[in-house]
């Protein structure tokens, strides 16, 4: 199948250098990245087009074409089906020249691409799957992953509320890697902090929209929390049809285990005050994400404000392009490990997470934040949506590294 029938569209980023003073840049060969995402899906506006909105502006940021370095950006529409997705990384690998995947927010493909990217010998910069399994039995040293995991979001979530007393927990999970994953790790951190779940339904995915059946049963076990094990669209229906079952009046708290700020605005702050969610961005947070914000201001679809998972492609694409510049573009297009091996010697610093490193199981490292959705008084303005609760320092905020049993690694 070609892949203009999926949308998939060539963006070059930096032209190449022309005429006698530039002739050696222009001989340099184009790097490229291909922003591989659900584009249509429910999870569209999590990732989507605006992570190909955030690599061209890494490009950018980074001074590609400053810096010699000729970059283009491809992108294409995985459709949350894992043959759909590898059947697009084998062409762009073998056809198109393709020297990274980034994004891929599915977990289940996003495992299958960590094999294919080390078959190949390429790069995968992982900044939208949230299975912490791509850094234990499934990673692979030619994956770096970006993204705040199911280990990290259970710990900054589940952890917190637990220890503040909400120790009976409902959990409602999407039936697949993702979902398991998140299932598994919430129950691992509410019981380390004398919780229980005291129950829990697992719902098809994705053909799943009605979720009243599974917030009765929630209802009926009586939990402090209903925790959804779910993203995107799920997520936010989850939420909506909780508040129309009246669970808050119950005093049962909703905890979304990966919720987004879009998420929040689609919702509307009347409907997701009280929610809980962790992020590793915030569009407020400090100065730097603070310029950042205002440099997307106009490039976003619909307007929308960066989430965690879009700023985590603009640190994975900004740092690729770091280890690029270090080993020299053919260097980095010829082996996609030592790309990946330069990755972890090099610091990492952008403007949506400032300093950071990437460990050896190809874990990046960076704070949490857990936050509340204000309620509508609260608000000062457009996307002034989350306040903080609490921030766990990125040497706590993962999974140890002798507790994954990554393969590769010697801990």
């Amino acid at each position: 199948m070609e892949l203009s029938r999926r949308g998939a569209l060539l963006v070059p980023l930096a032209a190449a250098m022309a005429g006698s003073g530039g002739s050696a840049r222009a001989q340099a060969p184009a790097v490229r990245i291909g922003v591989l995402s659900d584009m249509s899906g429910p999870y569209r506006d999590i990732s989507g087009p605006n992570c190909v909105v955030l690599a061209r502006q890494a490009v950018q940021d980074f001074g590609a074409a400053a810096r010699g370095l000729h970059v283009e950006i491809l992108q294409a529409d995985h459709q949350n089906k894992p043959d759909v997705g590898v059947n697009v990384a084998r062409q762009w690998f073998d056809r198109d020249g393709v020297d990274a995947i980034l994004e891929v927010n599915n977990s289940a493909i996003a495992m299958a691409i960590n094999g294919l990217a080390r078959e190949k010998n390429k790069v995968h910069l992982n900044s939208g799957a949230a299975s912490a399994e791509l850094t234990g039995a499934a990673c692979s040293p030619n994956m770096v992953h970006w993204t705040t995991d199911t280990w990290a979001n259970a710990q900054s979530t589940g952890g917190a509320l637990a220890r503040a007393g909400a120790k009976r927990w409902f959990l409602i999970t999407a039936d697949y890697a993702f979902g398991h994953s998140v299932q598994r790790e919430v129950t691992r951190v509410v019981q380390a902090a004398g919780g229980q779940v005291v129950g829990g339904a697992v719902y098809p995915f994705p053909q799943t929209t009605d979720f009243s059946s599974f917030l009765v049963s929630a209802a009926a076990a009586r939990p402090d929390v209903v925790g959804f094990c779910n993203a995107g669209t799920d997520m936010i229906n989850c939420v909506k049809q909780a508040q129309e079952f009246g669970l808050a009046g119950r005093r049962i708290r909703a905890a979304a285990m990966i919720g987004f700020i879009v998420d929040v605005h689609t919702l509307g702050l009347p409907s997701a005050q009280g929610l809980t969610l962790t992020e590793s961005f915030y569009w407020d947070l400090n100065d730097r994400t603070r310029a950042l914000h205002g440099r997307l201001r106009g490039k976003m679809a619909n307007n929308h404000a960066v989430n965690s998972v879009q700023a985590q492609a603009y640190g994975a694409a900004f740092h690729y392009l770091r280890a690029v510049e270090a080993l020299g573009a053919a260097r980095a297009k010829a082996s996609g490990l030592e790309a990946v091996e330069a990755m972890k010697r090099l610091p990492t610093d952008d403007d949506a997470h400032g300093a950071g490193s990437v460990r050896a199981d190809g874990r990046k490292l960076h704070p949490t934040h857990l936050f509340e959705v204000k309620a509508p008084a609260e608000s000062r303005g457009p996307w002034d949506y989350l306040k903080p609760i609490a921030t766990t320092p990125a040497e706590q905020a993962f999974r140890p590294l002798a507790e994954g049993n990554c393969p590769f690694v010697k801990a």
